[in-house]
């Protein structure tokens, strides 16, 4: 068994208001787009601030508010897709600044909408395997710094942030379950940064207009918003039946459901396909935006502090997109 025994969340203190927005972007109504996409704010990292920079900082603070002595971790691994350098990972930098043992093991992984759920696989892998015990999962982006200053659709979406969860062969807050995990590559360029990597390692400066009339721009973040919604419509009610098939449980079962917090539109619509009651479905990006690999565990950690997930609970969660990926699980929630 493996179980979550802490979680903490860390936001840069730069903001992006709906009312910002307006100054780059008049013709839309900041109303509109709360109705919408649900965020008034996103939180920006700084120019010189990094994912592992934020990392360090979520670790930091679920070190101090759980009481955790870094000694104790004997495995780190680091969720991103905007690492500090292609080599070497930031997990080895992480274990460094956060003064982890040198017997422990690192690495990062590159993943967006579904890491959190993939590196709970993996942590409750390398527990089952003998391998670790303590094992310190980070997620962290600063996906702001892909976006393009006219981008207005991913801009009133996105936001930076990080989250880190320790996960242990002891009892802690909640037992994780079961996974279910899919990729279909095929729709890899439907969210996609294309330069800066080694097959186009130079800027191109070059961008086109795609199907539903949106700018592509190679250099920056480009995502096929109507694409990725329809990847989700179709995934997620499949999803949700094989992960219940994986953990021997009926919907009836589930007393919560936190997906991956992409936008208010998408997670309305994916509730009312999948027939899920409103009172038992978590939507609230409201302060933090679409955070990418650390929604689910920002989400897990707002939902222990208001008291919405009570112990005996079961909750599923679950995170879709980039990649195309997906992954879900269900987590028994054993005590406060």
């Amino acid at each position: 068994m493996a179980y979550i025994k802490a979680i903490s969340y860390y936001l840069p203190k730069g903001c992006l208001g709906n009312n910002e927005l307006l100054e780059d972007f008049p013709e839309w109504d900041a109303e509109k787009v709360s109705k919408k996409v649900g965020i008034q704010i996103r939180h920006v990292s700084g120019p010189s601030e990094t994912a592992t920079d934020m990392g360090e900082m979520a670790a930091k603070k679920m070190f101090a508010e759980y009481n955790i002595d870094p000694q104790t971790i004997d495995f780190l691994i680091f969720c991103t897709q905007s690492p500090d350098y292609f080599m070497p990972s930031s997990a080895c930098i992480l274990q460094k600044r956060l003064e982890i043992t040198t017997h422990c093991g690192a690495f990062d992984f590159d993943l967006g909408c579904s890491g959190c759920i993939y590196g709970m696989a993996i942590a409750k892998s390398l527990i089952a395997a003998d391998v670790a015990h303590n094992i310190l999962l980070i997620t962290s982006e600063t996906l702001t710094k892909y976006l393009h200053r006219s981008d207005k659709s991913n801009r009133s979406i996105f936001g930076d942030g990080a989250a880190a969860c320790l996960i242990t062969k002891e009892k802690g807050l909640f037992e994780i379950g079961e996974f279910e995990l899919g990729t279909d590559g095929s729709g890899a360029e439907n969210l996609i940064v294309k330069s800066g990597g080694f097959r186009q390692k130079e800027k191109t400066n070059s961008s086109s207009i795609d199907s539903d009339g949106h700018i592509r721009r190679d250099d920056y973040l480009y995502m096929n918003g109507s694409a990725i919604f329809n990847f989700t419509l179709n995934i997620v009610p499949n999803l949700i039946d094989k992960i219940l098939n994986k953990n021997s449980m009926h919907l009836e079962d589930i007393d919560y459901y936190i997906f991956h917090q992409a936008n208010k539109f998408m997670l309305s619509s994916l509730r009312k396909i999948c027939f899920l009651p409103k009172d038992k479905f978590y939507i609230n990006l409201e302060n933090t935006g679409n955070t990418v690999s650390s929604t689910i565990l920002i989400a897990i950690k707002d939902c222990l502090n208001s008291d919405i997930i009570k112990p005996g609970m079961s909750i599923m969660i679950s995170g879709f997109g980039v990649g195309l990926s997906w992954g879900g699980t269900v987590l028994k929630y054993l005590k406060k």
